[in-house]
């Protein structure tokens, strides 16, 4: 709850966690405690035959929390909140749709959309236990916010974090233009990249790897503070050597990651009880083709991902500070990151390109069709703070478009910093 709170996912009054136990027992957060500062005595234990013990009263919602666990008795957490993008859904009457990208579409699972009825009464604790029991894994609550359920409250966090995330971008992207939905043939694609089984036993870390796995978590912690990374999704490398680095894990939650987590990948094998993240074969082959290179993070931060699936086109000529970092951001073709360039209407993909044919040390910034974006840099601060710049121009583009006419800087300007800064 400390986390959502800080994300700014709900209010100090709003929202509620519950976790169920095998005997039936439910733990659930206290009924009018700010969620700002709960502690871990604050939560409230109700026992199956519905008495509590605790220093304060269960939330009044929970009798929808006992419905959608005898609707479903593979759900062992839910997670309750009024995040701003799905409320704004839920005072549509609408859902999201989250084939934006693969990751939200196959974390968030099923979505419904549960009539309105009265907060902590029982006609809203059956209108939503009825979308749970139909499949449906997050529901949208009319005039209200939405619910979660997960194996686990990790699991459920994370439903509810890429679920809002999604919500968040197609809201961003309505301002920019049609949006661009990924169809069968697409997701499926997304689900075939797999990780290579060539594993090793590294040697014992040198102080440049030690001091890389320091640095490469204090940023990536920082990245999930600032909201440009999400829990399960991006990947973040830097370069130990001509043949080896380190790289983020596959499905682990990035804020929770420690320098151990961190796999070491070395001539195409990685440690031996780790799972890369399964793009870690796109960032060996930047680093094989690009030596100058020492950092690469793929990322979804909300703005630029909006542009990520709208034709828009991303111009850095905002500001000088957005040129300098950015220069000029290519658009990468959706499959660029599975290894086929394409897929047509038929389902056909056609000849396999790279990412290095698009971004490259003068250009190292991308944005990848329904992925996101992609950035270098000469060291993890580098690629970090291109990051950093890639969302906030993304968004001042944004927040222009609300107010007027955006005007890039003309291409005499462009020159004159080209030529200040040794560009060419």
């Amino acid at each position: 709850m400390e986390r959502i709170y800080r994300y700014r996912m709900t209010t100090t009054s709003g929202g509620n966690l519950s976790i169920r136990e095998p005997d039936g027992s439910t733990w659930i957060t206290p009924a009018r405690v700010d969620k700002g500062s709960l502690t871990r005595s604050d939560i409230v234990l109700v026992a199956p035959d519905n008495r509590s013990s605790g220093p304060h009263p269960p939330s009044s919602e929970f009798p929808f929390h006992q419905a959608i666990y005898r609707a479903r008795p593979d759900i062992q957490a839910i997670v309750h909140a009024h995040p701003v993008a799905l409320v704004a859904f839920s005072i549509c009457r609408k859902v999201p749709n989250t084939r934006i990208f693969h990751q939200a579409y196959f974390m968030g699972g099923k979505v419904g959309f549960a009539p309105y009825a009265l907060p902590g009464s029982e006609e809203l604790g059956k209108n939503i236990a009825a979308q749970f029991a139909s499949g449906c894994d997050s529901v949208v609550l009319e005039n209200h916010g939405v619910v979660v359920g997960g194996s686990s409250l990790s699991h459920a966090f994370q439903r509810f974090e890429a679920l809002e995330f999604a919500s968040k971008t197609l809201i961003k992207a309505q301002h920019l233009g049609a949006i661009r939905f990924l169809n069968e043939q697409e997701l499926g694609i997304a689900g075939e990249r797999r990780v290579s089984n060539n594993v090793m036993t590294p040697n014992v870390p040198s102080h440049l790897e030690l001091e890389c796995r320091k640095q490469l978590i204090d940023f990536i912690k920082r990245g999930c503070r600032q909201r440009l990374l999400i829990s399960t999704e991006g990947s973040y490398s830097a370069r130990i050597s001509d043949d080896s680095f380190l790289i983020t894990p596959s499905q682990q939650d990035r804020e929770h990651l420690r320098v151990d987590d961190l796999v070491l990948v070395e001539g195409g094998a990685h440690e031996q009880g780790k799972t890369p993240s399964r793009a870690s074969e796109l960032h060996r082959q930047l680093y094989a083709r690009y030596p100058e290179i020492h950092s690469i993070v793929f990322a979804h931060p909300v703005n630029a991902t909006a542009f990520s699936i709208t034709d828009s086109e991303f111009d850095a000529r905002t500001i000088p500070e957005s040129y300098l970092f950015l220069r000029e951001v290519p658009r990468i073709p959706y499959g660029t990151q599975y290894g086929v360039k394409s897929i047509d209407a038929s389902g056909v993909a056609s000849s396999p390109i790279t990412m290095g044919d698009f971004i490259s040390p003068k250009n190292p910034a991308g944005i990848v069709e329904n992925d996101g974006v992609v950035v270098m840099g000469t060291s993890i601060l580098d690629a970090f703070d291109r990051l950093e710049v890639f969302e906030s121009t993304a968004e001042a583009i944004i927040n222009a478009r609300s107010i007027g006419e955006v005007c890039s800087m003309p291409d005499v300007v462009i020159s004159e910093l080209r030529r200040a800064f040794r560009m060419d």
